[in-house]
């Protein structure tokens, strides 16, 4: 099983790898959400159902559905 955004814990950071751009919303794109760039989970909803992220600099929230689409290198 290949990792995604949605394995990483609390403060990890990774690489965002290859993803599929038919199934990933162009405004992520938009914001920052390409391969290559460095992304870190700053925190988790309640319900952990939405993931806080830091993509290069851009802070957004995405559904964890989605970010188990987008698969990382995480950082050790």
């Amino acid at each position: 099983m290949k990792e995604s955004i949605a394995h990483l814990k609390k403060g990890e950071k990774g690489v965002i790898g290859n993803y599929s751009t038919d199934l990933i919303p162009v405004k992520l794109q938009e914001l920052g959400c390409l391969p290559g760039n460095e992304v870190q989970l700053i925190r988790l909803s309640p319900f952990k159902d939405l993931l806080y992220l830091n993509i290069n600099g851009s802070f957004f929230a995405i559904r964890k559905e989605t970010a188990a689409l987008i698969e990382i290198a995480k950082f050790l």
